[in-house]
């Protein structure tokens, strides 16, 4: 007969899980190491879903906001010309990148003064306002006399 320790040593090895979770799981399994093995591989199995699911909605998120992101323009304006055109999230990136570096981070805000002094502004531009027209693809007329194949 195998002792209580070979069991949870087994289960360990076969799952790298700690003592307690073996111990808990043989237990729960009435001493069953195949039943232990069982219920902690669909334990896990579980929470490998969970965690992909909640990654995938994630990259999903992610998705939709560089699209409004893409969809959204930022203007820079001189009266009423436009000097400069981009997306936001293009305005994104640089924000982050004048966080990570000092430099850059100087010669923005001195950039953002100089823009003030010349009465330069800037506008956000959301191209959902915009009108685009539907296609549809019309369906050819049904002859009720023809035999459908």
């Amino acid at each position: 007969m195998t002792s209580e320790l070979e069991k949870i040593d087994l289960i360990r090895a076969r799952l790298g899980v700690g003592y307690k979770e073996a111990k808990e799981a043989l237990d729960d399994a009435e001493g069953d190491v195949v039943q232990a093995l069982i219920r902690l591989e669909q334990k896990n199995r579980d929470w490998n879903e969970k965690i992909h699911g909640k990654g995938t909605e994630f990259v999903s998120q992610i998705k939709t906001m560089v699209e409004k992101g893409h969809k959204t323009k930022v203007k820079v304006k001189k009266d009423d010309r436009t000097v400069v055109e981009f997306p936001a999230t293009v305005g994104a990136l640089g924000v982050l990148g004048a966080m990570a570096s000092t430099p850059i981070l100087i010669v923005g805000a001195i950039g953002t003064i100089a823009g003030l002094a010349n009465n330069y502004r800037l506008e956000f531009d959301n191209d959902k306002d915009r009108w685009e027209p539907e296609v549809e693809v019309p369906e050819p007329p049904f002859d009720a006399s023809e035999p459908k194949h």
